[in-house]
Formats: structure tokens, sequence, C-alpha cells
């Protein structure tokens, strides 16, 4: 698994939970707004250092007494194939695990939530769904087999039996109140619909800035 980020601690990324944050690089979307493109895009992603998953493992482990969960994030964690390995071994450390994840490999989610090792899933809704529409936002080649393929995972979400959210990022001149309430309509009965005002800003960078211990 490639981990391009990692943030020692966190008290915003998991509701109600002081977190470590891991960052996984590489992601199969070109949202244009995209807070962490040097996790997206492989030419900026061969530029950064990639952090040996062992490495994080250890210090996640010397934390273990002080932090309560991890949150995987990206870029896209469902991508990479050992991502089901890495949250056994946090799980065997006692960790709560969330996983951020743009719901295009329902595969890899229901393999994830079969066993129930994972504990919160924060899935983000780009738009109403609606090829067209949602490839305004992720610019990719197959929107309608996307679409598809993000229903599912909502399904697999809402019947997984554990804590979750679907969540969209509000981006002015697109998101308007209207398309909100579309995307409400079309999730139909959820645990936790939220929204985020859109911010020109890098997540991990300045995040790290505040996490230099």
């Amino acid at each position: 698994m490639l981990i391009g980020g990692f943030i020692h601690q966190s008290f915003i990324d998991y509701p109600s939970k002081m977190a470590a944050v891991v960052f996984t690089a590489g992601c199969n979307f070109r949202c244009w707004y995209c807070h962490n493109p040097h996790l997206v895009l492989p030419s900026l992603i061969q530029q950064n250092q990639i952090i040996p998953v062992e490495e994080v493992l250890s210090r996640l482990s010397e934390r273990k007494n002080w932090l309560e969960g991890v949150v995987i994030t990206g870029g896209e964690p469902t991508l990479h194939n050992d991502l089901p390995t890495f949250i056994e071994k946090l799980k065997d450390m006692g960790y709560l695990v969330k996983l951020d994840t743009n719901g295009s490999n329902p595969g890899m989610l229901s393999k994830i939530l079969a066993n129930k090792r994972i504990d919160y899933v924060a899935m983000d809704i780009k738009n109403i769904l609606e090829p067209q529409a949602y490839n305004e936002i992720i610019d990719v080649y197959h929107p309608s087999e996307v679409i598809e393929k993000v229903k599912t995972s909502i399904e697999i979400i809402k019947q997984s039996g554990i804590d979750y959210e679907f969540r969209t990022t509000k981006v002015p001149g697109i998101h308007t109140p209207e398309i909100i309430t579309q995307i409400k309509v079309q999730l139909g009965p959820v645990k936790r619909y939220t929204t985020h005002d859109y911010r020109n800003e890098n997540t991990l960078m300045n995040a790290s800035c505040e996490n230099k211990t």
C-alpha cells in the first residue's frame, strides 16, 4: 500500500474520536477542486516521499494508548489490494478504524465491510447521481459505469450495520440548494448526510504543519 502522508493526531477526522490519519496515494477520480492533488496525480506522487507501511504501523503502535482510532483516507484507499491486511493490523492494535472512500470500488468495500473490521465509513457524494452531472466533478472516461458502482456502494454501506455518513463538498456554482436537496432525495433514508463548504487549501499540508510532533 502506498502511503503518501501521515498525521499523528486529529480531532476532526473521526467524529468524537482522537485519531491518527493515514493518507494513501493514488486515486481514480480527477476532481478539479481536490485538496490533495499530490496524492492523486501520478506525476506529483512520484515527487513525494512514500512512507513505508511498517514505519506507520510502528508509530501507531507507540501511540495506541493515546489515540482512539485511525482514519484511512486518500487519494482513494480502496484501490490498494492490501488495504484489508492493513486494517487487520490496526484492529489487532485495538484501534477503531474509519475509512474515507469515493465509493468507486464496491467489491473492495464489500470485502472490508463483510467481516465488520472497520467501525465507520464516510463516503463522498460528488454530485447528483447522474453520469453527466457526476462527471462535471470527477472527469473520468466511463461516468455511467462509475455511477453504477457508486450506487452499489451506497447500498452496501446503508445495509452494512456499521456507523457511516455520506458527505458532499459544496462547490460554489455547482452545489446549489436544489442540487443538495436532490442528492438527499436520491440517497433516501440514511443515518447521516453532511455538507462541507469548499476551501481552497491543501488538507494534508495544513494539517501536517499543525502536527509536527
